[in-house]
């Protein structure tokens, strides 16, 4: 099992820019593939970004695609979510997450969650 700490959030303009940061603890970091979500008020959590355990694949939500870049650098145990050019549509508490396997889209397919930090976009 891994345990996850994210970190980052705040409070950002419209058109601004955040990184948040997860950092991971246990065992086999790099074996996992990790995954960032994100709930509103009022609004059931979503899936925002995922990336492969190797780095090499990434996926995203249509409404941060172009937007948003996940990444992992596995020698720091840290996975990143550059969030760029923000909406206050993108206000929400981000989540990150850690599961075995491949292409992995549902809450249920991860099994480790982190405490969530927040964001909040002001228009």
């Amino acid at each position: 099992q891994v345990q996850l700490a994210e970190s980052g959030g705040g409070l950002v303009q419209a058109g601004g820019s955040l990184r948040l940061s997860c950092a991971a603890s246990g065992r086999a970091f790099s074996s996992y593939t990790m995954g960032w979500f994100r709930q509103a008020p009022g609004k059931e959590r979503e899936f925002v970004a995922r990336i492969s355990w190797n780095g090499d694949s990434t996926y995203y939500a249509d409404s941060v695609k172009g937007r948003f870049t996940i990444s992992r650098p596995n020698a720091k145990n840290t996975v990143y979510l550059q969030m760029n050019s923000l909406k206050a549509e993108d206000t929400a508490v981000y989540y990150c997450a850690a599961g075995r396997g491949w292409f992995l889209l549902r809450e249920g397919d991860f099994g480790s969650w982190g405490q969530g930090t927040q964001v909040t976009v002001s228009s």
